[in-house]
């Protein structure tokens, strides 16, 4: 019997790849994305978006074989999973208030609804609830993206023109970037969900997903009052 795999609680994490490759693409996303603010050409942020989204498949993807099949993840381990996933979006939450202090929408809220609610269907065994409400979230989500693409392409300003300009982008495409990551973890909730790995004993999986899209809900009320009707 491995050292991973001994007679304690803990899940000591095998030899990976993927935060290298993940701090690589990384890289090379925000690299490219500079680069075509000053426009390059978009090759090297293709390449990141592309390798980002093949590292978050990957290691997903071993995450699930840990927790679903092989049983790693104990009481304890959720347990430090929890608090990590507390301090993760703390920081978060202190990163868009430095934005804020630098200077309601129904989707995305309504949103909000749709993933309480299928989280409480899942803690009543609610197959086909969970998965409903769930698909609607993810919709929601994407819708809210979409609109926010056109709002870019339709705005008279541009990140360049003033404060408030550099301040709207800033703030508001950093939140869309927050709303894309949360919609790309609660699609993958709803892939795991639909292959039954998820029970009302064990969705931690799924409740680190609810909280990240409920800090991005509050987020969007702040964004809303201060830049939207405020600043408006």
């Amino acid at each position: 019997m491995t050292l991973s795999h001994g007679m304690h609680p803990y899940h000591l994490v095998d030899m990976s790849p993927w935060p290298l490759t993940g701090s690589i693409s990384a890289m090379m996303l925000t690299t490219g994305l500079v680069k075509w603010f000053h426009q390059f050409n978009m090759d090297l942020l293709i390449l990141g978006l592309l390798t980002t989204v093949l590292t978050m498949i990957q290691w997903w993807r071993d995450v699930t074989r840990e927790a679903t099949y092989q049983g790693l993840h104990t009481k304890i381990v959720e347990t430090g999973m929890r608090w990590g996933m507390i301090l993760f979006i703390v920081s978060e939450v202190l990163f868009f208030f430095l934005i804020f202090l630098g200077f309601f929408s129904q989707k995305i809220v309504s949103s909000g609804a749709t993933v309480t609610w299928a989280h409480h269907a899942i803690m009543e065994g609610n197959h086909s609830q969970s998965l409903q409400s769930l698909l609607i979230t993810v919709i929601l989500g994407l819708y809210f993206t979409a609109l926010q693409a056109f709002e870019y392409v339709e705005a008279p300003f541009t990140i360049a023109d003033s404060v408030f300009g550099a301040t709207f982008f800033v703030a508001t495409g950093f939140h869309g970037l927050h709303v894309i990551v949360g919609t790309s973890f609660l699609m993958v909730c709803l892939f795991r969900l639909y292959k039954c790995h998820f029970s009302s004993e064990h969705h931690f999986g799924f409740e680190a997903a609810a909280w990240y899209w409920h800090f991005v809900d509050v987020v969007w009320l702040f964004l809303y009052i201060f830049i939207y009707w405020w600043g408006g």
